[in-house]
């Protein structure tokens, strides 16, 4: 499976990087995964809903341009669909049998993901009703996926 992560904004957190290289180490027996970082809009503290907007359009043109055609794409949003982890990894299971091999997981930026790329997502997929730090996004969801993997092959993993 070729698993690409698009995220918006530059990860600055050094402990962070460091969680992340863990586990794109570990997910290298089960998948490729590429990380994508595409440039956040400068935004000033108190937006109007019009430039949020803006920032939303302009990133999510961004975002678009890193995915192909024939991606399945689940973006993260907190409206979301809320999945177990089994169901998680039923569902990348799932899209690999079915010949979905390219999957791209969207994380957008402190305002959020444009409506362009709502569209062009297969899913919407929710971690928790509580909000996270686009940045750690990053590696909660890395784990998630290497967590669904040690699932999918029946290998023990921390409960």
């Amino acid at each position: 499976m070729n698993i690409k992560i698009i995220a918006v904004g530059k990860l600055k957190e050094k402990y962070l990087k460091q969680g992340i290289e863990e586990y794109l180490k570990r997910l290298g027996p089960y998948a490729k995964v590429q990380m994508v970082e595409v440039a956040d809009e400068k935004a000033p503290e108190n937006m109007s809903e019009a430039e949020m907007q803006e920032v939303k359009r302009k990133e999510g043109e961004r975002i678009l341009l890193n995915i192909s055609q024939d991606t399945y794409v689940i973006t993260l949003e907190i409206g979301g669909k809320m999945l177990s982890s089994e169901q998680f990894a039923t569902r990348l299971d799932e899209l690999a049998t079915y010949g979905k091999s390219k999957v791209a997981f969207v994380i957008g930026g402190s305002v959020g993901i444009s409506e362009a790329v709502q569209k062009r997502s297969d899913l919407a997929l929710s971690f928790s009703k509580l909000t996270f730090p686009h940045q750690m996004m990053r590696m909660i969801l890395l784990e998630q996926i290497y967590r669904a993997f040690r699932i999918m092959r029946g290998e023990p993993y921390h409960k």
